[in-house]
């Protein structure tokens, strides 16, 4: 697949931390709405659920880092059948800073850097 953000930063930020006017277009990039966040509070520009993973995928990965590699790989293959999604989301970056807003904990071994590395962004 041809990576529709080559070297164009994607900023990533929780759901949990303040919104700021200098995150540009934030898109949730998470099936469910992150829990304890308030809607109108959120500042959420678009919610993409479909650029997620499955749900089924979502909980076997359970962020643990030991199946980093193969959720990525999983997700990968999930994100490889829905270009429209990405489509879409290339679009906007193309006009502007764009932050992907998460709910997990984890910083590090998360759906919303994996995406970020499948888009070939930075």
């Amino acid at each position: 697949m041809t990576r529709p953000f080559p070297d164009m930063p994607i900023h990533l930020k929780r759901a949990y931390e303040e919104p700021a006017k200098a995150d540009g277009w934030r898109v949730l990039v998470e099936r469910l709405w992150p829990r304890g966040v308030a809607k109108d509070a959120a500042l959420i520009d678009e919610w993409v659920k479909d650029a997620a993973p499955s749900t089924e995928l979502r909980k076997w990965f359970g962020h643990d880092p030991a199946k980093w590699e193969e959720f990525r790989a999983r997700y990968f293959a999930e994100l490889d059948d829905r270009p429209g999604i990405l489509d879409e989301l290339a679009r906007r970056a193309k006009r502007g800073k764009v932050t992907f807003v998460y709910g997990s904990r984890e910083t590090r071994f998360n759906a919303a850097v994996a995406l970020r590395e499948y888009l070939g962004g930075k």
